[in-house]
């Protein structure tokens, strides 16, 4: 009886330290320690790392805090004007380091697949190699799950998913035809790839397949290191672009300074530590983001537990600070 009484204080006393320690760390444990104790992002310094989606948000940010540590970089989007900017932000901030033929711009809309092997081809013509893929293009949703119109389901996983999918394809490809390049392909998930997030349905089934498709990769192709990342609410300008239940139609909603969110800069420079030490599967975010990821990970029959108690508007508030709001009623949360 003292024997069961000791395990159970034990067990409480293991729950009580997890709680607190999630309270503090911004990242799951391995990433946190690697970026403490692990391979420093510089050592991937004279490599080439292609970023999708790198006008703005999380793409962006990373592709400054890889050029600050001398990384050369393929900077892909639709918007050129952006990835001009990010490209001189870029070489500003490598010190040095990088010329402005170490950071090849190439406008690309992920969704014209035809376009892919193209542009492969002109990134391979301009560096010779390719060492690391990380597949960030994609937009989130913001749409109550009945009411999504299932052109709009298509439309996402063509963007979210398919063409991330048909890249990486064309670059396992190539790794796999020059031996002596280890691959290596990332992909920028979402705590919505483990956990059903409210109001995003396409996105939450979005995120849910990438983690299928290329954990699937991970186990097919062990040559080919594959990094998943799954951030959390993050600053950056997604919900104005993000899906609704209606075609054509984006969410336009601004992310408020207020928001209990991680900064982009943090973000990324996280992203950087998990690509510098080849971390499997991987997240970030803060309290208590991170600490429902972690339950949700490790613990899942717990975590349904957790969100029915925690309930659908309060989580939904976690996720983005404020109440949904329907496309079709613009006001203010």
């Amino acid at each position: 009886m003292i024997l069961l009484s000791v395990i159970g204080f034990l067990v409480v006393i293991y729950f009580a330290f997890q709680f607190l320690l999630w309270t503090v760390l911004d990242c799951d444990i391995e990433l946190f320690l690697a970026s403490f104790l692990g391979r420093p992002i510089r050592k991937l310094r004279g490599k080439v790392v292609w970023i999708t989606g790198a006008s703005s948000g999380i793409g962006r940010a990373l592709a400054k805090v890889l050029a600050t540590n001398g990384v050369r970089l393929v900077l892909t989007a639709r918007n050129s004007r952006e990835l001009e900017a990010t490209k001189q932000e870029c070489l500003s901030l490598s010190g040095g380091s990088l010329k402005a033929d170490d950071i090849l711009v190439i406008p690309l809309d992920m969704l014209k697949f035809a376009f892919h092997q193209d542009t492969f081809n002109r990134v391979i013509a301009h560096f010779k190699s390719l060492d690391i893929l990380v597949n960030n293009a994609g937009r989130s949703q913001r749409a109550e799950w009945n009411k999504i119109d299932i052109n709009v389901d298509r439309e996402l996983f063509e963007l979210d998913v398919f063409s991330a999918i048909h890249l990486s394809r064309l670059a396992v490809t190539y790794f796999e035809q020059n031996n002596n390049v280890l691959g290596q392909i990332a992909v920028t998930s979402s705590t919505a790839g483990y956990i059903g997030a409210p109001n995003s349905a396409s996105y939450t089934g979005a995120k849910h397949a990438l983690h299928g498709y290329f954990e699937s990769l991970r186990h097919e192709k062990p040559n080919i290191n594959v990094n998943i990342y799954c951030p959390g609410p993050t600053f950056s300008n997604f919900l104005n672009e993000a899906f609704v239940e209606t075609p054509g139609q984006k969410y336009n909603q601004p992310v408020q300074s207020t928001d209990r969110r991680m900064t982009t800069d943090r973000c990324a420079h996280l992203y950087a530590v998990a690509l510098a030490n080849n971390i499997g599967l991987c997240w970030s975010g803060i309290f208590p983001i991170n600490w429902i990821s972690y339950i949700g990970l490790y613990y899942p029959n717990i975590k349904r537990l957790l969100l029915a108690l925690i309930g659908t508007k309060r989580l939904q508030r976690i996720r983005d600070s404020q109440r949904y709001n329907n496309a079709n009623d613009p006001s203010p949360a």
